[in-house]
């Protein structure tokens, strides 16, 4: 058996909050064993990152951390500030999840990568740094490497910045590389490359990964061996295949049982009505800019139509224009050309009280609850507040409606006095879907209500959008880059493409036979929940541009 190269046995972290002891990691060991990809799961909470970040010393002071954490051979724990230093970004590297906070704003990528590289390699001069740098730029597939030195974090893509983050982990050709949540919000493309630039960095340097991620497609993508964590402890270790062929703990074949796959839904059922459809796109065309700017066309003569009762999916890469297009839907983005109307109203010809009295029938959900909802309202404020300003409702029959709403997403009783900080990433979405169905809409615009849940709540997010929807007969415009949520809860499937809708038609036709290549790639390049099925599938994937 190859020798471990991170060794953790009994850790134990408690935070001290407010005077009160929290307990974050009860009880985990674990092993990296030497050019391995390891996985830890499991839902938010379960202590994952904590345990993450206890490796490296990067916990704030208010936690106490024990047990024992060794790197090749050596304490970690209790070692002076000035030795972990040496060893972080030198020896062990990390991916944040966040790479847009993780970089800082104000300096360039170029800037920021030939800091990480003087400062475990003081002998090279700024210029020996910046070509060090390109040639890090380039090892991550970043195009014109050169070019985007002199860029700063705002003007890259997510899946750009996340590879920033990669080549500053791979400045000093670390032993061990922590990767936390490294795919997550990514759309299935970008994924794709981001883990084939993970594998190749491990085949290249012999590296070990520790991969921290709620997404079971990519353990079955990446991972040798599985942790899972549940409330502070480890309830199971295994082999990848083992654990999803046979696994030992409850929680984890729960886990395992949460998680949607692409094509496990029956075939589509009766045909929707589609005489008078909710919301009616024709020829958009959406721009940016102005005369003195070179404009970017974000939505080029796109049509598209959501029925009474209907969920019509939008997917497509990240930039492809699905959110401009939800936008231009409800009125927030210019139409530069073409027509959109709801409920037979042309928004381009409508006055300013019908364009008012339109959005009280239109829903929005978007995609990260933590800054849509108000920090200063309760939950119970929060969904009382379009009840207020719109249906004019006081007193009890506020109250009494905004906990309905609640009751309704499975947040009754004393729910309604805590506030969005309080909240698990869970929650929230569904205080944001309590909130955007309290109104009755007639119409509702969903952007990736799910894609930073893990895979239980998401599940729970899920039964309860899909119970509102049949219950209410909301027409919805689903807009997403995870394509099994998209099989499991959709009746009609568009497909964006540098703002041009490419291919729309019935979820099972569009999933299982599509039409046009890029629908092609992004289903061969969505992981799927199995190990031996996904790695025909990478195989498959790869095998054109092998040759």
């Amino acid at each position: 058996m190859t020798e471990p190269v991170l060794s953790v046995t009994d850790l134990r972290v408690v935070f001290d909050v407010d005077g009160q002891e929290q307990t974050a990691v009860k009880s985990a060991s674990f092993e990296v064993r030497r050019g391995e990809v390891l996985a830890i799961v499991g839902e938010s909470g379960s202590g994952k990152s904590v345990s993450a970040m206890s490796i490296l010393g990067l916990l704030p002071r208010n936690a106490t951390v024990s047990g024992s954490i060794r790197f090749d051979g050596r304490e970690l724990l209790g070692l002076p500030k000035s030795e972990l230093r040496a060893i972080r970004g030198a020896r062990i590297a990390m991916i944040f999840q966040d790479p847009a906070a993780a970089l800082n704003p104000v300096f360039t990528i170029g800037f920021q990568l030939v800091e990480a590289i003087r400062e475990h390699n003081r002998h090279l001069s700024k210029a020996q740094a910046r070509q060090r740098a390109v040639e890090l730029l380039e090892s991550v597939e970043v195009p014109e490497a050169v070019k985007r030195l002199g860029y700063y974090p705002h003007q890259l893509s997510g899946g750009q910045c996340q590879r920033v983050m990669i080549a500053m982990a791979l400045a000093c050709d670390p032993e061990l590389l922590i990767a936390d949540e490294p795919t997550t919000a990514l759309d299935v493309t970008v994924q794709a490359e981001v883990l084939e630039v993970l594998r190749s960095m491990r085949e290249r340097l012999s590296a070990s990964i520790l991969i921290i991620t709620h997404d079971m497609g990519v353990v079955a993508d990446m991972a040798d061996r599985v942790v899972v964590m549940r409330r502070g402890e480890v309830v199971e270790t295994a082999p990848v295949e083992s654990l999803f062929a046979s696994p030992t703990a409850v929680y984890t074949r729960e886990l395992l049982d949460a998680v949607p796959r692409l094509g496990a839904r029956e075939p589509a059922e009766q045909g929707r009505d589609a005489a008078a459809p909710v919301l009616a796109i024709e020829n958009l065309t959406v721009e940016f800019g102005s005369a003195l700017r070179k404009k970017f066309r974000a939505v080029d003569d796109a049509s598209l139509t959501v029925g009474r009762g209907e969920i019509v999916a939008l997917v497509g890469e990240s930039g492809s224009g699905k959110t401009t297009l939800g936008r231009a839907a409800i009125g927030l983005s210019p139409v530069t050309g073409g027509t959109v109307a709801v409920e037979g109203l042309d928004l381009s010809t409508a006055t300013r009280a019908e364009r008012h009295a339109m959005r009280q029938r239109v829903g929005v959900v978007f995609q990260n609850p933590a800054t849509s909802l108000n920090p200063r309202y309760s939950i119970g404020e929060t969904v009382e507040e379009p009840l207020r300003v719109h249906l004019g409702l006081r007193g009890s029959a506020l109250r009494d409606r905004a906990d309905a709403l609640l009751a309704d997403v499975g947040l009754g009783g004393s729910w309604r006095e805590r506030y969005p900080h309080e909240l698990s990433g869970g929650q929230r979405q569904r205080v944001a879907i309590a909130r955007a169905v309290a109104l009755d809409p007639a119409l509702l615009i969903a952007d990736e209500p799910t894609s930073a849940l893990d895979v239980s709540v998401q599940a729970k997010v899920l039964d309860v959008f899909r119970e509102l929807q049949q219950r209410l007969g909301f027409a919805c415009l689903f807009i997403s880059h995870d394509l099994a949520v998209v099989d499991s809860l959709c009746d009609r499937v568009a497909v964006m493409q540098n703002g041009v809708i490419i291919e729309q038609g019935e979820r099972e036709r569009v999933l299982t036979a599509p039409e046009h290549a890029y629908t092609r790639r992004l289903i061969q390049s969505a992981p799927v929940p199995d190990p031996v099925d996904q790695r025909a599938r990478r195989l498959a994937r790869l095998a054109p541009l092998a040759g």
